[in-house]
């Protein structure tokens, strides 16, 4: 995709992948970028640099998400390439709150279907638009210190396959980009879990060029870390090898873990 005079919206917009993904999209040519995020100044100050517009939204608000896309029509005419990068994580398993388990339900998944439901008519009456979630390599394979995240994450990837499914003939395109572990405050050093996912480690710049050459291409999956497509295959070659040596790491992980607390 050519995004060059292009409107896009990217919620989530203030900080790390989200706050690339705008300066990136900026640098492409597109006419207008909408900065939205929770954090309304945060979000002011990353519009101001690119020359977009901040709109403030809490995503796991499903009126707010209404009210971004229709501030967005409103003021720029259209909504050529909406981008749910907006999410959040905690860690834990079972032992997690159900409250936790809630937020983290509404902000990586219900949030993508808010943005769906909200701008997906605006994009079939101009006969095309593009929809960009992103979710994690944890949604393709798994994410060993958080149930919530995995799961939410594996949610977040179903509902944009079937997005595509839906409305890839009608002129809509989806993206899903799932990268591993990026240099952003997700990333706690002082777990193991999240201290193996830093070697390997990139930048969220990087990420929002792998967005960029993804979009052109218009790939469904958008693999920042190429050994994603790797261990993916592994997975779908036999989903029980892969579970063992999942079972694996986690033991190493978790014994580096419990020798850091003693």
């Amino acid at each position: 995709m050519d995004l060059s005079n292009k409107i896009v919206v990217v919620t989530g917009g203030a900080n790390g992948i989200g706050a690339a993904m705008c300066r990136r999209f900026a640098a492409a040519g597109a006419a207008r970028v909408v900065v939205s995020d929770v954090d309304f100044s945060a979000a002011e100050k990353v519009a101001n640099e690119i020359g977009g517009l901040a709109i403030a939204c809490d995503v796991a608000v499903e009126q707010d998400v209404v009210r971004l896309v229709e501030s967005t029509v409103a003021e720029c005419g259209a909504i050529d390439v909406f981008c749910s990068n907006a999410g959040i994580t905690v860690k834990g398993g079972l032992e997690s709150s159900n409250e936790d388990w809630q937020r983290m339900w509404d902000v990586n998944v219900m949030s993508r279907m808010f943005a769906a439901r909200a701008v997906v008519p605006h994009m079939l009456k101009q006969g095309s638009g593009y929809l960009v979630h992103t979710a994690s390599g944890a949604g393709l394979l798994t994410e060993i210190g958080s149930a919530s995240y995995s799961v939410t994450k594996h949610a977040d990837v179903a509902l944009a396959e079937w997005l595509s499914v839906c409305y890839g003939r009608q002129g809509i395109d989806v993206s899903c980009v799932c990268p591993l572990g990026v240099q952003t405050d997700f990333l706690d050093d002082d777990d193991p879990i999240h201290r193996y996912l830093h070697l390997h480690a990139i930048t969220p710049e990087e990420v929002a060029e792998s967005v960029i050459q993804g979009m052109k291409q218009k790939s469904f999956l958008i693999l920042p870390h190429p050994q994603v497509a790797e261990f993916f295959s592994m997975k779908a070659d036999d989903h029980d090898r892969w579970l063992r040596g999942m079972q694996r790491l986690r033991q190493k992980l978790t014994r580096a873990k419990k020798r850091d607390a003693a």
